[in-house]
C-alpha cells in the first residue's frame, strides 16, 4: 500500500522560497502518476502540477515558471521547489498519487496529510 508524507512547509515572506518534500512508502515504480495539489482557506482544492510515468510535467497556469517538480527515485521521494512565492500561494499543499490507467486520471487515489505554506506580504 502506498503512503505519502509531506514535509518542508513553513512561513516565508513574499519573494521567498520553500522546498516541499513528499516521502513515498510502498512501491510506486511507474504505476503511478504523481501530483501536488493545494487548498487555500475557503477555496476548493486545486492541482498545482502533475508528473506522468515518463516524468513529463504539467503545471497550472498560476505557477508561471516559479515551481519545479522533481522525482528522486533512489530516495523514493518527490520534491516541489517553490520560488518567488506570493501571498496567494498560501495554502495547504498535498502530495498525491494517481494510478496510471494508460493515462493519468484526474482524481488521485492516494493523498498525503498536507503541509502548510504561508506567505506574508
Amino acid at each position: 500500500q502506498v503512503k505519502l508524507t509531506e514535509s518542508g512547509g513553513g512561513s516565508v515572506q513574499t519573494g521567498g522560497s520553500l522546498r516541499l518534500s513528499c516521502g513515498v512508502s510502498g512501491y510506486i515504480g511507474r504505476r503511478y502518476c504523481m501530483a501536488w495539489f493545494r487548498q487555500a482557506p475557503g477555496k476548493e482544492r486545486e492541482e498545482v502540477v502533475r508528473m506522468d510515468i515518463y516524468d513529463a510535467t504539467r503545471y497550472a497556469d498560476f505557477v508561471a515558471g516559479r515551481f519545479t517538480f522533481s522525482r528522486a527515485s533512489a530516495e523514493n521521494a518527490l520534491y516541489l521547489q517553490m520560488n518567488d512565492l506570493k501571498p496567494e500561494d498560501t495554502a495547504i499543499y498535498y502530495c498525491a498519487a494517481l494510478e496510471y490507467l494508460g493515462y493519468c486520471p484526474a482524481t488521485p487515489d492516494v493523498w498525503g496529510q498536507g503541509t502548510q505554506v504561508t506567505v506574508s506580504s
